[in-house]
């Protein structure tokens, strides 16, 4: 093998270093185990990327650094998208392959589990995860809601509102019991606000009951999921991987996408600043990471990127898993130190075009023909470029990967059923329906009905000519007492909630 090859590698992973061994250098089909290439336990808070065609090794690559980072102590949270990740609980079992994978890298290979809580947005799959409506904000329920700007400033404008108001949004029904309520007399509420269109109201409520009829009514709500939990470390000194189960909600990405960026906007909103750090306090692997971008605004790719950049002063490190360097906005993308890139595929003109712009985004080495290099990687190897204790990026070197000590498939049904009734899962199990804003709305209706009816028996038990000056009178008194802001919020509740009723019938649902 090339002498300058390994001497640049020897500098650029020497083995004294904490952090995680990926593999040994690979050049014109040899392997050399001497030196391992690793990446900086110290530098994982500067992010990474994992890419490359499917079927290459991208979930195993993740695979292998979560349970490195978990047996040094480091607590790890994965996306689970296609529910292959979930056997890092079970041991690996040893065969041919990874006998001979693990002799030619020279790394002494050992069937391991690793300690895992099974998190799922249905509950169907793992510990029941919520977020109240408004942790989440506006801006991440337009995206959750697939709302253009129009409506995405309609929606800003009602948290606005209830903030206000003093009105909380902790589930939909919340949400839409406020929009119901802001329809028609209630629009008066917002002169201050700038006001708002039935017809974008509308559309509010539809994707709201869409979202409902798919069954994410499950996830807004309480008891929120509590971030600690995220970071526990066994009595053995491992930390704990959360594996978010996401199987289950494969055809609503807007959901778990937004969802895990609020858990790192949550995560940065709350955790004190440390700086740099010897190891990070919590690793994000976000699998399938282009669908955080998909059809994001202008605003979402802002805050993305923000959070990107300042939550590494946090002692929190992003991995974004996915196809091709590209999905990723080059905002995000350049804060990527550490990349993984494996083999790409150039069967069309289009990949050939995609595979150049790829190779541009890697370190050049005079090593390797990049390009060359990309299309010829076999599975279970990659182009490596990480950063150094120092914070430099290395050169690029093909690796040859170390295979995951644990299972390289996912739970079966009896061995996730017991996982379902952990402490951690039972904490989550049962929903609370706490005093919000849909209870806040309907006891003003209530005290509306008792009022009428209140005043209709009193004017019954007069005479007729009493009665009627009994009326101009009420009607004088009720003018004044209508104008004021306490009569009108209870008033234009009715409809409201006429109209709540009539669609939780519809809807075929029960008001928790």
């Amino acid at each position: 093998m090339n002498d300058a090859l390994i001497a640049a590698a020897t500098a650029a992973f020497p083995a004294d270093v904490p952090g995680i061994t990926l593999g040994a250098v690979v050049h014109d089909g040899q392997i050399d185990p001497q030196p391992l290439v690793r990446l900086p336990l110290s530098m994982m808070t500067r992010h990474g990327l994992i890419a490359g065609a499917t079927g290459t090794g991208k979930t195993k690559t993740l695979q292998l650094i979560a349970e490195q980072l978990s047996a040094q102590g480091v607590p790890v949270f994965l996306a689970d998208v296609k529910g292959d990740v979930s056997g890092v609980a079970m041991a690996g079992v040893s065969n041919a392959k990874i006998e001979e994978r693990a002799t030619a890298i020279g790394y002494p290979w050992a069937a391991s589990a690793f300690p895992v809580e099974l998190l799922s947005l249905t509950g169907a799959t793992g510990g029941q995860l919520r977020a109240t409506v408004s942790s989440f904000g506006p801006l991440l329920m337009a995206k959750v809601l697939d709302l253009n700007e129009t409506q995405a400033s309609v929606l800003s404008l009602v948290f606005k509102y209830c903030d206000d108001k003093g009105l909380l949004l902790l589930d939909l029904s919340d949400l839409r019991a406020v929009l119901t309520y802001l329809t028609g007399d209630g629009a008066a509420d917002l002169k201050a606000y700038g006001g708002m269109s039935k017809a974008t109201v509308g559309v509010l409520l539809r994707n709201i009951m869409n979202l409902e009829s798919q069954g994410a009514d499950k996830f807004f709500g309480e008891p929120a999921f509590d971030l600690d939990d995220l970071f526990s470390v066994e009595r053995d000194g491992r930390g704990l991987i959360s594996v978010l189960a996401l199987s289950d909600v494969q055809d609503k990405p807007a959901l778990f996408s937004t969802f895990m960026l609020w858990m790192l906007a949550e995560l940065y909103a709350t955790l004190p600043e440390v700086g740099d750090v010897d190891k990070p306090r919590l690793v994000f692997f976000l699998d399938e990471a282009h669908l955080l971008f998909a059809d994001a605004s202008g605003a979402m790719q802002d805050e993305i990127e923000k959070v990107t950049r300042l939550i590494r002063s946090k002692g929190v490190g992003v991995f974004f898993v996915t196809q091709h360097p590209r999905d990723i906005p080059v905002t995000v993308l350049g804060q990527l130190g550490n990349r993984v890139q494996h083999a790409l595929r150039a069967f069309t003109p289009d990949d050939e075009k995609q595979l150049r712009a790829t190779a541009r985004t890697i370190p050049k080495t005079t090593f390797y023909d990049v390009e060359a290099t990309l299309t010829s990687l076999a599975t279970g190897q990659a182009l490596i470029s990480t950063l150094t204790e120092k914070g430099t990026p290395t050169l690029p070197f093909a690796c040859h990967l170390v295979p995951p000590a644990s299972r390289m498939g996912p739970l079966t049904p009896a061995e996730i059923a017991p996982r379902l009734t952990t402490p951690q899962a039972k904490k989550y199990t049962t929903a609370i329906d706490r005093d919000s804003a849909r209870e806040v709305l309907e006891r003003q209706y209530a005290a509306t009905a008792h009022l009428e009816a209140g005043t209709a028996a009193a004017t019954a038990a007069k005479s007729p000519a009493a009665a009627a000056q009994s009326a101009r009178e009420d009607e004088g008194m009720l003018g004044v007492f209508l104008r004021s802001p306490v009569a009108r919020t209870i008033a234009v509740t009715v409809a409201g909630s006429i109209t709540r009723s009539l669609l939780g019938t519809l809807m075929g649902k029960k008001r928790r």
